[in-house]
């Protein structure tokens, strides 16, 4: 085993640690911390499989933007703890939506095995490089979904400083 393999292990699972404290904490603000240390171990195995731009996009636009995003929203319109309502469904709905995750991840794993390593991904990076094949797609084929993702976020962000002008009138 090389090194390179080791801090892809160690990194992977302190993903998956993070990750399952993100959901298991009671306070947002906790889970939001967890979701930008999960983020930073992503970033982490994207720098060992040389995809560096990801790593910097991840950690850029995920770990600073979008938590920074969440973490503004829950203090600005101030959700309490005491505030949210769980229903008896809400732990079906969960357990069915795990089971359809556990299945994916199954049938991506099987059809790793068969497929021979670095096929797809030579077929898909020209001579260029990682970023510039990146920059390629994103720009051409992805860029109407690109484009509705920021106006999302930017929905986002306008409703939350609605709501919490309309709560400080109240």
């Amino acid at each position: 085993m090389s090194w390179a393999q080791l801090f892809f292990y160690v990194f992977a699972i302190l993903a998956v640690i993070m990750a399952l404290m993100v959901i298991t904490r009671r306070k947002a603000v906790h889970s939001a911390i967890f979701l930008i240390l999960a983020f930073i171990c992503f970033a982490a195995t994207y720098v060992i499989m040389n995809a560096e731009l990801l790593a910097a996009i991840q950690v850029l636009v995920y770990a600073g933007g979008v938590v920074g995003l969440i973490i503004f929203v829950i203090m600005l319109v101030g959700a309490e703890e005491g505030e949210v309502k769980q229903t008896h469904g809400q732990w079906l709905i969960a357990g069915f939506v795990a089971l359809l995750l556990v299945v994916e991840v199954a049938f991506i794993l099987l059809g790793t095995l068969f497929r021979p390593t670095g096929a797809l991904a030579s077929k898909m990076v020209p001579a260029g490089g990682n970023t510039e094949a990146l920059g390629v797609v994103l720009y051409t084929k992805y860029l109407f979904p690109f484009e509705v993702a920021s106006v999302l976020l930017l929905a986002a962000m306008i409703g939350a400083i609605v709501l919490a002008k309309y709560k400080l009138k109240r």
